[in-house]
């Protein structure tokens, strides 16, 4: 039990067990671990209605707590999604940011913005990061990867950072503690262009890399670090014991490659990729496993999610044709501004706080957990720090089943086809996804109306893989009577598409 909880126990035993001293006890604030799985899609995870694979420890924490059935990423794509989640900000406002950054690029979060980390450790949080970053480090570029790699987490609020400075399917295939390289050593420097002394990665599994050089330190093991990850995260929060705790734990399960460790390989019907969840999902059971032997489980809120919906590249499309929907019945993959693209899992965690089994369908984005904790917190966010943040706080515990957030801005990979959410209707700006287009099976950029009709979704813009002559110039669709995207009512609802269009150009005109 940490010491600040000892003082007020202390406090109340003085006071001969007053019932104002045991209500104190019981405000002392929650910790707080946020997971956040790498392209998990929105069908992913048997709580949401996948049978080829199973997660029973994911779905004991929907069956413990509550689910969300219509959260979103305020981005298809990586990086952007992150830089919504940690500052409360839409990435329009950050200019360009509508794809992921590389091992060259420099932090892209000002060090002044206020983020989860920073926001909780003026409540008195320990904050750390474990896993995978990808939103760079440093302020020019190319970034020497031979220095010490400052601002980054460290310098936006996170006391310790542990972890993949990049992804996990691209180089530099390295591990990096707080600003350093861990095992970087000077007769081995990091040189662009050239091959490392140590070793080559995906060497037993060449599977979805998309170029760049294989090198990797020989302290890197592809199908290792999920459970490299799990152990650091684990020994960190053992070592809490003063403060409440704050721990962002962004897995780099299920990116590709799809590299489960050995004992899981097999264990699903769709391949390496249910493999691969499957990992995911006994990850999230050790870290519940750990707040109990803590015995802080009960005294913590965790929320599991993802930053963007589920990716059709090989092994994807491998799991699809063993029966395994990445997104569900949603239209669209990662990277798209379709359903598939941006609606993710949420699940909210927190014993005596939050009711089991409860389902929500309430409107929630990920761009809402920093002005959430900081109504957690008791505090108020300094103008101009998340503004598109919404408390949800609410929605989180149950306490309120109205929609609290009435519309929501959506960045695919493309610019073209931002789009907005309000109410039950859907905006996207263009034709089709605005992801991935490429129109051949089996790549790793296989999308748009091709992968559509593979996948043999309905889509009344879509006809033989691909957009119809006649299809209008952009998407109307109302997400209550069609979920699923199968009809533009761009033509039927003139007046709409006008209103629609105005919202979005007003958040366009504010970046």
């Amino acid at each position: 039990m940490k010491n600040l909880r000892k003082a007020s126990l202390i406090l109340c035993i003085l006071s001969i067990w007053s019932p104002l001293c045991l209500a104190q006890v019981n405000q002392q604030p929650p910790n707080i671990v946020l997971i956040n799985a790498d392209d998990l899609g929105y069908g992913d995870l048997s709580c949401y209605g996948a049978t080829k694979l199973q997660t029973p420890n994911i779905d004991k924490l929907a069956k413990e707590g509550r689910m969300f059935t219509d959260a979103h990423s305020a981005s298809a794509v990586c990086t952007p999604s992150r830089y919504a989640l940690l500052t409360g900000e839409y990435p329009i406002r950050h200019g360009d940011l509508n794809n992921p950054v590389f091992l060259k690029n420099k932090l892209v979060i000002d060090t002044k913005k206020e983020t989860l980390a920073s926001l909780l450790k003026k409540a008195g949080y320990t904050t750390a990061c474990v896993g995978k970053w990808h939103l760079g480090f440093g302020t020019t570029e190319p970034v020497d990867w031979n220095k010490p790699l400052a601002p980054g987490p460290n310098e936006l609020g996170f006391d310790y950072y542990y972890g993949v400075p990049v992804v996990n399917s691209h180089p530099p295939f390295v591990y990096v503690e707080n600003h350093n390289v861990v095992g970087l050593t000077g007769d081995d420097p990091f040189v662009y262009g050239e091959k490392a002394k140590t070793k080559d990665v995906f060497e037993k599994m060449n599977l979805d890399h998309i170029g760049g050089a294989d090198e990797a330190h020989a302290l890197y093991v592809d199908d290792q670090v999920g459970t490299h990850l799990k152990e650091k995260a684990m020994a960190w929060m053992k070592e809490q014991k003063d403060n409440p705790f704050f721990l962002y734990f962004a897995t780099t399960n299920i990116h590709h490659p799809f590299t489960p460790a050995p004992q899981f390989i097999g264990t699903s019907e769709s391949g390496l990729y249910g493999d691969f969840v499957h990992e995911l999902d006994w990850i999230v059971g050790e870290v519940m496993n750990t707040l109990k032997e803590m015995d802080e489980a009960d005294n913590t809120l965790v929320i599991f999610t993802s930053d963007n919906g589920g990716m059709f590249n090989a092994t994807g499309q491998k799991a699809w044709k063993d029966g395994h929907k990445l997104n569900g019945d949603l239209l669209g993959f990662k990277f798209d501004a379709w359903e598939g693209g941006h609606r993710i899992p949420f699940i909210a965690h927190w014993p005596n706080k939050i009711d089991g089994g409860e389902v929500s369908n309430q409107l929630i984005c990920n761009v809402d957990m920093l002005a959430t904790f900081a109504a957690l917190t008791k505090q108020e966010l300094e103008q101009g720090q998340g503004q598109d943040s919404k408390n949800i706080l609410k929605a989180i515990t149950g306490e309120t089943n109205k929609q609290i957030r009435d519309e929501v801005l959506l960045a695919p990979k493309r610019k073209s086809h931002l789009a907005i959410r309000k109410g039950n209707w859907l905006y996207i700006g263009a034709q089709g996804g605005g992801g991935f287009a490429s129109k051949k099976q089996g790549t790793h950029a296989f999308g748009g109306p091709a992968a559509i009709s593979f996948a043999k979704e309905v889509n009344s813009d879509i006809e033989n893989g691909k957009i119809k002559a006649d299809a209008p110039p952009a998407q109307l669709y109302n997400l209550e009577t069609d979920l699923n995207q199968t009809t533009n009512l761009y033509n039927r609802h003139p007046e709409k598409v006008k209103e629609m269009k105005m919202l979005l150009k007003m958040y366009q005109a504010e970046k």
